[in-house]
């Protein structure tokens, strides 16, 4: 390492300054998002930019998400201790850690066996023992563990899928990308009260397509 390259201390502060710039203001967040090091799930020559605030290729033609939107859905989300999480697409497994840090259980189930496989060995890795993976077709969700505080998706739907909105709690909520194609896609945030399903757009956002049955790695 030259002494021109910055140290792990300071990658690290300017990790949570640039997550403070885009808005994720949420002290556990940020707590959470400084403790699950996501270098831990980015591999290969993209190791190095692991710290960028920037979407990165992992396995399966996937990305794991900047680290700001991953912040701000979570955000979004209003995990608390005592939840129960399930997410829609495993991915990289980065999100899933995060969650894991501020939720009692999560659930978090993908399409591609290669990646839900990755995702538990470096949940083992760190120590994360409250996270259960599940290599399946998310858009049912997981009805026999349901229903859930908390649903999160990490892949845009044209709609909010029924089978997931049904496995949501009174008073839960559910974050997701909503769009017909990959150039217009709406982050929302849907809470169920007790007169039906509040819907709140946040922000726009690009995510890859909720896809249903199980991938043939």
């Amino acid at each position: 390492m030259s002494d021109d390259a910055p140290s792990d201390a300071e990658r690290k502060m300017q990790f949570l300054f640039q997550l403070r710039q885009k808005g994720v203001t949420d002290a556990r967040v940020l707590t959470a998002m400084e403790e699950i090091d996501r270098g831990a799930f980015v591999r290969g020559h993209f190791a190095a930019r692991a710290y960028d605030d920037m979407p990165l290729p992992i396995n399966a033609g996937q990305t794991i998400s900047q680290p700001s939107v991953v912040g701000l859905m979570t955000q979004a989300l209003n995990v608390q201790p005592r939840d129960t999480v399930l997410e829609i697409g495993t991915g990289s497994g980065y999100q899933a850690a995060i969650l894991s840090h501020l939720a009692r259980r999560v659930y978090t189930i993908d399409r591609h066996r290669n990646l839900t496989r990755d995702a538990e060995l470096a949940f083992t890795k760190l120590g994360l023992a409250n996270i259960t993976v599940l290599t399946g077709d998310g858009s049912y969700g997981l009805p026999d563990q349901g229903p859930f505080d908390r649903i999160l998706l990490t892949a845009a739907a044209e709609d909010p899928p029924g089978p997931l909105l049904k496995q949501l709690k009174p008073g839960g909520i559910m974050v997701l990308p909503v769009g017909q194609s990959d150039n217009v896609q709406m982050l929302i945030k849907v809470t169920r009260t007790e007169s039906g399903l509040d819907y709140d757009e946040l922000m726009p956002v690009r995510f890859v397509p909720l896809m249903e049955g199980i991938a043939r790695d």
